[in-house]
């Protein structure tokens, strides 16, 4: 352990899990997965040179979808150079519980590197969960990488529980709203590069969930408390 505290090139192979976590329900069915599906796949390449600039983590990208059950449409962490969207498709109820059961047993060590950044966490959903979500949950947020996390969700639509998600972050800022394929087509592009700003070592180190002392999570911090302004697309049609 005493060389992980070396100064140096160890950080340089860091890795740092990025995790899309992604409603498949019925109520996402036609526009909505539609849009998830084009706007991931065309993040990719930005994704790609975020890695490239950020010389202190090994960018690995999974997805766990969730509609009837969960599963990993990533069986195992992919280098973001080797990433490749799978299209999903809508149908079937909202177990996110059992998405975060599956998130629990990937954030323990094995198989998280005790040498990892926190990881970045990125949940899409547009309904409200139809299992009993509350105690996997609250084990996802016990355990060290639980807490350390960057937890953000994306809102989608008006009839997403804005509470469940603000449970799962910690903090109801990065609740991001889009209601409509353009808010959620820019709320996707800003959530994939997130990871290029919390692996610097001052975003490290908050052990509440994601959110700093005074309740604002490190990649608010990072970008001066710039969120996406949504203002203006999300104005007209609305799901």
């Amino acid at each position: 352990m005493a060389e992980l505290k070396r100064p140096g090139g160890e950080l340089a192979s860091r890795p740092l899990h990025f995790f899309w976590i992604v409603d498949c329900s019925g109520s996402m069915h036609g526009e909505k997965i539609g849009t998830v599906n084009h706007a991931i796949q065309s993040t990719i390449p930005e994704m790609v040179s975020a890695a490239e600039n950020n010389p202190n983590a090994q960018l690995l990208v999974r997805t766990l979808k969730f509609s009837t059950g969960a599963s990993w449409v990533t069986s195992s962490p992919v280098n973001v150079e080797d990433f490749a969207w799978d299209d999903l498709e809508a149908e079937g109820v909202t177990d996110l519980g059992k998405a975060f059961e599956l998130l629990s047993a990937q954030l323990t060590i094995p198989p998280m590197s005790d040498r990892a950044l926190p990881p970045v966490l990125v949940l899409l959903s547009d309904g409200q969960p139809t299992d009993d979500y509350k105690k996997s949950l609250a084990e996802l947020k016990k355990l060290p990488w639980g807490k350390k996390a960057v937890k953000i969700a994306i809102s989608i639509g008006q009839d997403a529980d804005d509470e469940v998600l603000e449970a799962f972050t910690g903090n109801k800022e990065l609740v991001l709203q889009a209601n409509n394929a353009a808010a959620l087509t820019k709320m996707i592009k800003w959530a994939s590069t997130a990871a290029s700003l919390v692996s610097a070592p001052a975003s490290i180190g908050t052990d509440d969930g994601g959110a700093a002392d005074g309740g604002v999570n490190p990649v608010i911090v990072d970008m001066g408390g710039r969120l996406p302004d949504l203002e203006d697309i999300n104005e007209g049609d609305v799901w």
